[in-house]
């Protein structure tokens, strides 16, 4: 083992056992009373008093859930990042969220009866057509393709796709609902639901890993991919794909929560370096992390009341987003 790959365990070391303090934080605190005994009984015996039972059915599928999300995202958006070299790129910022989010709120008017299944592959479906429109303005306008003209792009598909579901839920009288779906975060997550979304992030992140060498020398330079035999159409399409499954599976899971695969690959950047051998397990690691944290100040800034996921993410996404802007896109790489 070289010396960069054994730094790399080092590191990977200890953001796993971050990761394990934020999970066992988040499973003590909460609204309801908690200790640690309780949290052990709760995921190793079969004990069953309220809070254990609380514990089993309500808070630990609820922080699994953010560790996927977490995790998916973040993937998704190092994915993007690397695919389009765009320091800016993120699934909520270029429309896959937002067709996700339109494409949920369409399904639940149309076919009310679909199942929680039916719901993921319309957020699969949405996210596509979300991507292809940002892309498609953002390459055949003039001026060609930049990470300006993307980001631009993804605004203003992302505003129209966002009032399209406004609109739906409005002339169909589900509002509540829609919005109860996009802002909730990862309120009332249930096992049956991390069932069906969890296999496809899993896949997707997995798929990725094995994707990670041609993502690396992608990032670098096309034409020395092209140099080196890969079959770059075939890649990006790969890659395109498994970021549509990562942020559809997400989005049908927790509803419109965007900027985290905006800051993470950035920060993991600059722990692991470009290589996304490196970047892509890091950055499952710590966006699974960062979301427990963000769900377990959501539950306690305000308890017994919730603070919106979303909203603790995009009050840390905004200031780094513009940081990012200001340094253009080279202060964390």
């Amino acid at each position: 083992m070289n010396i960069k790959k054994l730094t790399f365990v080092y590191k990977m070391i200890a953001c796993f056992l971050l990761f394990i303090a934020a999970f066992c934080i988040s499973m003590v605190f909460g609204a309801a009373d908690t200790s640690v005994k309780e949290v052990w009984l709760a995921l190793v015996s079969n004990v069953k008093t309220d809070t254990i039972v609380m514990i089993r059915e309500i808070r630990l599928p609820r922080e699994v859930g953010a560790m996927f999300v977490g995790a998916g995202l973040s993937v998704a958006g190092a994915i993007m990042q690397g695919l389009t070299r765009n320091p800016l790129a993120d699934p909520g910022l270029l429309g896959l969220t937002a067709g996700a989010n339109a494409a949920l709120a369409v399904t639940i008017a149309l076919i009310p009866v679909a199942n929680y299944f039916a719901i993921m592959i319309a957020c699969f479906i949405g996210a596509a057509i979300g991507a292809i429109m940002v892309v498609s303005i953002g390459a055949f306008t003039k001026g060609g393709f930049s990470p300006l003209r993307i980001v631009l792009a993804g605004a203003a598909v992302s505003a129209f796709l966002y009032a399209i579901a406004e609109g739906v839920g409005i002339f169909f009288k589900i509002s509540k609902e829609v919005s109860m779906w996009s802002a909730g975060g990862i309120i009332g997550t249930t096992w049956s639901q991390l069932g069906v979304v969890v296999p496809f992030i899993v896949v997707g992140i997995v798929i990725s890993l094995f994707l990670s060498r041609h993502l690396t020398i992608l990032s670098l330079n096309e034409e020395l991919a092209i140099g080196l035999g890969q079959k770059i159409t075939q890649i990006k399409y790969a890659l395109f794909i498994i970021v549509i499954i990562l942020a559809g599976a997400s989005v049908a899971l927790v509803g419109n929560l965007a900027f985290i695969g905006l800051m993470i690959p950035h920060i993991v950047r600059a722990i692991v370096g470009t290589d996304y051998r490196f970047v892509l397990p890091m950055a499952a690691l710590l966006g699974a992390t960062f979301m427990l944290i963000a769900d377990t100040l959501g539950r306690n800034l305000n308890a017994p009341f919730e603070t919106s996921v979303p909203a603790i993410v995009a009050m840390l996404g905004l200031p780094f987003f513009l940081f990012i802007v200001r340094k253009g896109g080279k202060a964390f790489s």
